[in-house]
């Protein structure tokens, strides 16, 4: 099937979108640029999608240059011929491929190779016609095959390599592998065992069984761990009768033979020794891929909701480091996330710790403490919400994840923005900055450290990397970046703008003053037309001459804005004491297709415009739930079951979500308690940072354990206690 045609059954697209698309895509447009700018050309297709489609794209080129490569190892070898040539074609996958090459691959030294050495072939082909009679018999046929000078001491060695040469021709046809890998999926398990006498978070799996079609993702991620941490011993356990009998019913003829007996037995060996080890294999390998794919998409899916919290803007904060041995640093930052002050205090010395706390926060007026969640977390919680009921201002409090805050301080990064801060203190900053601005913040740490996924060290690097960076690329376009006040980290997610660019903006920046215009990026080395044509849309200059240069609108499409400004009678004023409230409606109201043809542009784009002047500046993170902010301490023993309580969602996996409600230690929503409703998985329901109503299910405190649900509680069963948040 043609690849086009191919994705857009896969994508359920039409071939048109594909083809102009992937043209796109070729042309070096990055997926933010399309997604955003190019919406009439790939019929308004979202970031997602494009990058599914980029992904498969990718893939099945790949498999493309494998059927060329392979054809052109066996074209080498001569033995191409015009149906082998077709069925490489015709596959679908990788190992379809490789399998169809497997008789033609360079072997290493086998027991068929030696046996083909030593000129057993014909004796094999003999044995495999499985003739009724064998004239002369077959013993004494085998007989003219032995030559001590190749090894072949006696008839039976003769006979033992030719079986060998019929298991290897068995195990190499790539029809039998296919079936054989289709019934073990269907009809395999997937066994574990301990493999020591000790206990352990896989006590679960010491005595574990599960058809091999039904294993979930993340048990076979658990499971691989197990097996590689060394605790458990797994294998695929298959009826082999199910297989010797398919591949009987392929090669033992009907009618009786001598043969009959050194053909079965050459099939059972060719599954026990050759065919089962690689397609357990290959089925592990399958299920380890299904399960990183799965557990990919919901890392994404939560980084994806984690970085696009909403910003908690217009505050001052102070950062709260927990500690103990080296004290708890604190760091003060204003509403531009600014460092005002720093200081280091030790709880043991309350008096003299309260006198440092209550100057940080009466002479910068701070609005929320940030606190760690780290190591002496709930001791520092305690002292803050006393120190704030003693001080009686609007001061809240929040215990902050501190997910990655400590792979940023001790960074390259950290050290050249903060050269005089130590670690801790980089630290209390980073706390303070992500409460302020989530997105700006964390884009300086490497996603797989901040803690929203499942079994993420257990994928392929390069795999996870790449869809990471592509949700962060995402988020970051979607947001879009102050041009004068964006650090180079957050610049560099930019589309069309690399680690390079993005530090050469900020020197630019540092050596000339700020920008006074978009247009102005392109006078920084390494910024191209191209490079500028992928970025401008995604950079905001507030203070421009040019109000559009504060918008989501792109500089190609100034004309046509300025062109609807007056066709509705608006000036550039007016767009930005925003006054142009319900011009979508308006325009559509009037025909909005109408309306684009006669300013010469698309229909999307022509909303989009309408859109961002209707909201100058506007961050699309403020629509989102801010964090909870608290003024009370909330213990695990205070928790009773039927308790009602607020909280917010940190980690969304697949057997459910966990929620903080400022214990300390998050509680588990499994996902048969997420909703009145069956759920097949978590994120139907819930996101990371999400506000939730639950109540308390159960509360272990010896293991730290709290059961929570949010379903609705039966008539009858009203929570025990009111809602706290």
């Amino acid at each position: 099937m043609d690849l086009m045609k191919k994705l857009a059954a896969e994508l359920s697209l039409t071939v048109e979108q594909v083809e102009k698309t992937v043209a796109l895509m070729d042309e070096g447009n990055t997926i933010p640029f399309i997604a955003r700018y190019r919406k009439e050309v790939t019929g308004s297709l979202d970031d997602t999608v494009l990058r599914k489609l980029e992904e498969r794209l990718r893939y099945l080129r790949n498999i493309e240059a494998r059927k060329e490569e392979v054809i052109g190892l066996i074209a080498a070898q001569e033995k191409l011929t015009p149906e082998l040539e077709q069925a490489i074609r015709n596959a679908v996958t990788i190992t379809e491929v490789d399998d169809l090459y497997r008789p033609f691959r360079p072997h290493r030294k086998t027991r068929a190779s030696v046996a083909r050495e030593r000129g057993l072939q014909p004796l094999a082909e003999l044995l495999l016609a499985q003739e009724s009679v064998y004239t002369p018999p077959l013993e004494e046929q085998a007989a003219t095959f032995v030559d001590a000078e190749k090894g072949v001491e006696s008839a039976e060695a003769a006979l033992a390599g030719a079986m060998d040469i019929i298991a290897e021709d068995v195990s190499d046809n790539a029809d039998f592998r296919k079936a054989i890998r289709m019934l073990t999926g269907r009809n395999g398990l997937l066994e574990s065992r301990k493999a020591k006498d000790e206990d352990s978070v896989y006590a679960q799996y010491y005595e574990y069984s599960e058809p091999v079609h039904k294993v979930p993702g993340h048990r076979t991620l658990a499971i691989n761990r197990g097996e590689k941490e060394g605790f458990l011993k797994v294998s695929v356990a298959m009826d082999a009768e199910i297989v010797r009998n398919y591949l009987n019913h392929k090669l033992v003829k009907e009618r009786k033979s001598p043969a009959k007996q050194y053909v079965t037995a050459a099939i059972a060996d060719s599954y026990e020794r050759l065919i089962a080890p690689s397609v357990e294999r290959e089925l592990r390998n399958d299920l380890f891929d299904a399960a990183s794919e799965g557990a990919i998409t919901l890392f994404s899916e939560n980084l994806q909701h984690l970085l696009m919290q909403a910003p908690i803007k217009g505050k001052t904060v102070l950062g709260f480091d927990p500690g103990y041995a080296h004290g708890c640093k604190l760091a003060v930052v204003d509403k531009t996330g600014k460092v005002l002050d720093t200081a280091v205090i030790y709880l043991h010395r309350e008096e003299q710790a309260k006198t440092v706390v209550k100057r940080l926060i009466l002479s910068h007026r701070v609005d929320v403490v940030a606190i760690g969640n780290g190591t002496a977390s709930r001791e520092s919680e305690q002292f803050v919400a006393k120190l704030l009921r003693e001080l009686g201002t609007a001061t809240k409090y929040i215990i902050v994840s501190e997910s990655g805050a400590s792979v940023y301080s001790a960074s390259k990064l950290a050290a050249e923005e903060f050269p005089e801060f130590d670690v801790m203190q980089r630290s209390a900053v980073s706390i303070a900055r992500r409460l302020q601005d989530p997105l700006a913040e964390l884009v300086k740490i490497d996603p797989k450290a901040i803690g929203v996924g499942q079994y993420q060290h257990d994928m392929k690097p390069a795999r996870l990397d790449e869809a990471l960076t592509g949700v962060v690329e995402d988020c970051v376009n979607s947001v879009g970046v102050d041009l004068n006040t964006a650090s180079h980290s957050l610049l560099s997610y930019i589309s069309g703008i690399n680690a390079t660019s993005a530090k050469n903006i900020v020197k630019y920046r540092e050596e000339n003053g700020e920008f006074k215009t978009r247009d102005a990026v392109r006078k920084v080395p390494r910024i191209g037309a191209k490079a500028y044509e992928q970025c401008a849309g995604f950079l905001r200059v507030p203070g421009s001459r040019e109000v559009l240069d504060n918008t989501g609108v792109h500089p190609e499409s100034y004309e046509a804005a300025h062109a609807l400004l007056a066709r509705f009678g608006y000036t550039e004023q007016d767009v930005r004491m925003g006054k142009l409230g319900g011009i979508v409606d308006r325009i559509k109201k009037q025909g909005a297709a109408a309306l684009a043809a006669d300013l010469g542009v698309g229909e999307p784009t022509l909303l989009d415009i309408a859109a961002e002047l209707e909201k100058p500046g506007r961050d699309l993170r403020d629509d989102f739930a801010p964090p909870i902010l608290r003024e009370d301490v909330l213990s695990l023993t205070d928790l009773k079951p039927g308790m009602k309580l607020t909280g917010t969602v940190r980690n969304v996996i697949d057997f459910g979500a966990f929620v903080d409600i400022g214990v300390h230690q998050d509680g588990l929503v499994h996902i048969s308690e997420l909703s009145d409703r069956f759920v097949k998985h978590p994120r139907e329901v819930v996101s990371v940072g999400d506000i939730v109503e639950v109540y308390v299910l159960t509360v272990d405190t010896a293991k730290k354990r709290i059961g929570l649900s949010m379903k609705t509680p039966k008539e009858g069963k009203s929570p025990s206690a009111p809602a706290r948040k």
